[in-house]
C-alpha cells in the first residue's frame, strides 16, 4: 500500500471516530441545534473519495465497513467503562458516565447512517470516474457528495429522532445538517487533489473491475 494511501484510511477512521464522539456535544448555532461532530464529518465523505482514488472501490467499501464496526467497538467500550464500579478516590466518574454512555438509538442510527451513505458515496464516484469524465476530479466529490450527504442525514434524524422528538424539529435538524455538512464540503474539496489517482499504476482492464 502507498504511503498516501495509509495516511488516507487513517485519516478517514480518524475523523469518523473523532466525529462520533464529538456528535456528544450538542451546541446551538445560528439558531439551529447542532451536534459538534457535524463540524468534522462531512470530510469523511471527501477523504472516502481520497481512498477511492488511492486504493479503489474494493478498498473504499472494506475501510467504510471496518470504520462502522470499529465505532460501534468504541460506544461499546464506553458503555462497558460506564458501568465498571468506580474508584472511589477519583472525583469525576459521574461526568464520565454522565457524557459516554451510549445512547444506542442514537449509535445506530448515526452508524447506519455512515455506512449506507458512504457506500452510496462510492458507487456515486465509481459511476462519475467510469461513466462520465476522470477530468475535473472536483466534480466527482460534488456529485457524489450531494447525494450522500442529505441521505446520511435524512437516515439519522429520522433513525435517532423519529416518533421521539415532533416532526418539524426532526425536519429542522435536517436541513442544518444538511447545510452546514455542504458548507463543509466545499472547504475540504481541494484535498482531492493532494493524492495521485491509482489507475496511474494499473492496467486499463484492472482499472475497469475496480476503480
Amino acid at each position: 500500500m502507498p504511503l498516501s494511501g495509509i495516511l488516507t484510511v487513517s485519516a478517514y477512521i480518524a475523523v469518523q471516530m473523532l466525529s462520533d464522539i464529538l456528535s456528544l456535544k450538542i451546541a446551538w448555532v445560528a439558531g439551529f441545534s447542532v451536534d459538534v461532530g457535524t463540524f468534522i464529518y462531512p470530510f469523511t465523505f471527501t477523504l472516502r473519495d481520497l481512498v477511492h482514488k488511492v486504493l479503489g472501490r474494493s478498498a473504499a467499501r472494506t475501510v467504510i465497513v471496518a470504520a462502522g464496526a470499529i465505532n460501534l467497538i468504541m460506544a461499546g467500550l464506553f458503555a462497558f467503562a460506564a458501568r465498571l464500579p468506580p474508584d472511589p478516590t477519583w472525583p469525576f466518574q459521574r461526568e464520565f458516565a454522565a457524557v459516554l454512555t451510549p445512547v444506542w438509538r442514537i449509535v445506530v442510527a448515526s452508524i447506519v447512517a455512515e455506512v449506507f451513505s458512504e457506500l452510496t458515496d462510492t458507487e456515486i464516484y465509481h459511476l462519475w470516474v467510469t461513466r462520465v469524465t476522470r477530468r475535473f476530479q472536483w466534480m466527482r466529490v460534488l456529485a457524489s457528495n450531494a447525494i450522500s450527504i442529505p441521505l446520511d442525514s435524512l437516515i439519522f434524524c429520522w433513525g435517532a429522532f423519529g416518533g421521539r422528538l415532533p416532526v418539524a424539529t426532526v425536519w429542522s435538524i435536517f436541513w442544518a445538517n444538511v447545510l452546514l455538512k455542504g458548507a463543509v464540503t466545499l472547504v475540504g474539496l481541494p484535498t482531492i487533489y493532494l493524492v495521485r489517482e491509482r489507475d496511474g499504476r494499473m492496467t486499463k482492464g484492472q482499472m475497469t473491475n475496480d476503480q
